[in-house]
């Protein structure tokens, strides 16, 4: 079963129950991922590693992405 087909039966399912229905697939993933980066921070800090950011990844995606600097001026 794919994921949109289990959304859907789950919204049938709270539909048919009067309940609310569940987030669709992909609505929270850029917080799930901003939690998983703080939480790796914070362990890094407890076991005396630096807490950096890394900034190779911005960098990739930087060469494909758009800049916001360069789509407003």
């Amino acid at each position: 079963m794919s994921i949109t087909q289990h959304y859907l039966l789950d919204s049938y399912r709270a539909h048919s129950l009067g309940e609310p229905a569940p987030p669709a697939p992909g609505t929270h993933d850029w917080q799930v991922v901003r939690e998983w980066r703080d939480e790796r921070q914070f362990r890094a800090v407890l076991a005396g590693r630096p807490a950096r950011r890394r900034k190779r990844i911005r960098h990739a995606l930087g060469r494909w992405l758009p800049s916001r600097r360069r789509a407003t001026g």
